[in-house]
């Protein structure tokens, strides 16, 4: 028997779908023509521009303006129509997303779409709150230093209050299901009944909410380092992320310690954790360059836990401080890596996340669910709380979440890496048992964020078969994984 909200919101799908498979009503087409954008052109892909509501309750008022591109399918390919990258609010990822279908197996009978989503530059308008919040020699995380907490609940205030006087009407308007109704006039504007979606990091959590509210028009679902859709966001986002992360980051420590022999950094985990206090503690004392201070250093070695392929560049940068104490690398590298003079990503990951589902309001629950997280990862907690602080204050009300359901669904990849430590592999278990027709590929011991794309022939082989032919692996009984690959090679120091 369904559940009361599980009635609901079928409801809402066989409305919604009754109009998406007719596709009876009038709608907008996109013209294509070429990319601006250099990557893009060189690749080979068409740009266009889709103009949505700017609430979708209200068809007739207000328009903004998606940014679009497209990678069509190779005519020596059977045709397989179209597939909707899913944009990652994480990463700002969407308008060069199309470029994905070159890089997997199976996937060039595709016309591959990426879409800028609704406040992510280049579509119109794009969100800016304060370009300069990302600077350099902000306070330390910890709240060791009494100030640094007092500095922070400051800047966090600054921030939300900035955003509330910065298109304040698209702000209203920002929450992933305003996402999801973007994605389906993205499909009906192509004049297609069914679309294949591809979804990775937070992105899946846009892909199951529209696949909750569109399933009849999701041919196939690729899910690649599943958001828990119980969870968002203040313990997807935050809290279910830092003891994983810290794991990872000390197996980072580790690979050091094997490589002594080209960083010089120590031979254990616990000679390399000597150093890195040691270089906070300094940082902390004198910013390095004036600029380098524990937060952006903290920011810097802590993008580790999440990309095993970073290991040997931040491995190389970090020793190369150490021992010099030149610190202009490391300041080029984060101005790179944070968007520094640009808040649009964050803004606009911000607004969706912290509008999707209520945040705790009172900030003596952030804080005491902080300082009981730090005693597991003392490294990652803090600068995990006040990167989405800013929710517990932000200017736009939160909705309850969409109830994520699998009915009606087709079929369902999921893949993960084992050792993920932004989505744990909790969450990919928990969409398995949501979607009946799904299969759960897992890769022992790998840690980065996202699985694809990926050099390892046993994933390109199960993503490759239910890419080009809708073939899952064989389900298997229980809360298992249905197939797993080895760990991948550690990266090679130099």
């Amino acid at each position: 028997m369904l559940s009361a909200a599980a009635v609901v919101v079928t409801a809402v799908i066989t409305m919604g779908n009754a109009a998406a498979v007719g596709a009876t009503l009038p709608h907008e087409t996109i013209a294509w023509g070429a990319c601006q954008d250099t990557t893009l052109a060189n690749a080979g892909a068409q740009c266009g521009t889709l103009q949505v509501p700017l609430n979708h309750a209200d068809p007739g008022g207000a328009k903004i303006t998606l940014a679009l591109s497209r990678v069509a399918h190779k005519a020596s390919s059977a045709y397989q129509g179209v597939m909707l990258t899913a944009p990652d609010p994480l990463a700002g990822a969407g308008y060069e997303s199309s470029l994905l279908g070159q890089q997997l197996p199976g996937a060039d009978g595709y016309d591959w779409i990426g879409i800028a989503r609704r406040g992510i530059a280049p579509s119109v308008p794009a969100l800016s709150c304060d370009p300069g919040y990302n600077s350099f020699n902000r306070p330390g995380y910890a709240p060791t230093v009494p100030t640094n907490e007092v500095n922070w609940l400051n800047r966090v205030q600054g921030y939300a209050t900035a955003c509330a006087n910065t298109h304040s009407d698209l702000l209203q308007h920002m929450r992933t299901t305003d996402v999801a109704a973007d994605l389906d006039d993205v499909r009906a504007a192509l004049g297609v009944n069914q679309v294949g979606l591809y979804a990775q990091s937070y992105g899946t959590y846009v892909a199951e909410v529209y696949a909750t509210l569109h399933p009849l028009t999701v041919k196939r679902l690729v899910l690649d380092s599943a958001i828990n859709p119980d969870e968002v966001w203040y313990r997807a986002a935050d809290l279910d992320q830092n003891a994983n992360l810290q794991r990872n980051f000390f197996l980072f420590f580790d690979w050091l310690a094997a490589n002594d022999a080209t960083y010089h950094l120590g031979a254990t985990r616990d000679a390399i954790k000597q150093v890195w206090n040691a270089q906070l503690a300094k940082v902390t004392a004198q910013p390095a360059n004036g600029l380098i201070g524990p937060a952006e250093l903290t920011d810097l070695l802590t993008l580790t836990p999440y990309y095993e392929a970073f290991w040997p560049t931040l491995g190389g940068l970090f020793a190369g401080f150490v021992h010099t104490g030149d610190a202009t690398a490391l300041q080029g590298l984060y101005t790179q890596f944070y968007q520094r003079g640009s808040d649009n990503i964050y803004a606009a990951l911000l607004s969706e996340v912290c509008t999707d589902a209520p945040w705790p309001a009172d900030w003596s629950t952030w804080r005491a669910n902080a300082v009981a997280s730090a005693t597991q990862a003392p490294d990652i907690t803090w600068g995990n709380t006040w990167f989405n602080a800013p929710c517990r204050v932000w200017p736009v009300k939160a909705s309850n979440p969409v109830p994520v359901l699998g009915y009606g669904v087709g079929s369902v990849l999921l893949l993960q890496n084992e050792l993920d430590g932004v989505a744990p592999p909790s969450g990919s278990m928990a969409l398995r048992q949501r979607y009946a027709h799904s299969a759960l590929l897992t890769v022992n011991g790998a840690i980065t964020h996202g699985v694809t794309p990926s050099a390892d022939t046993c994933v390109n082989t199960v993503l490759g078969n239910y890419l080009s032919a809708g073939t899952l692996p064989t389900r298997k009984p229980g809360n298992v994984s249905d197939a797993t690959c080895a760990a991948p090679p550690a990266p090679v120091a130099g």
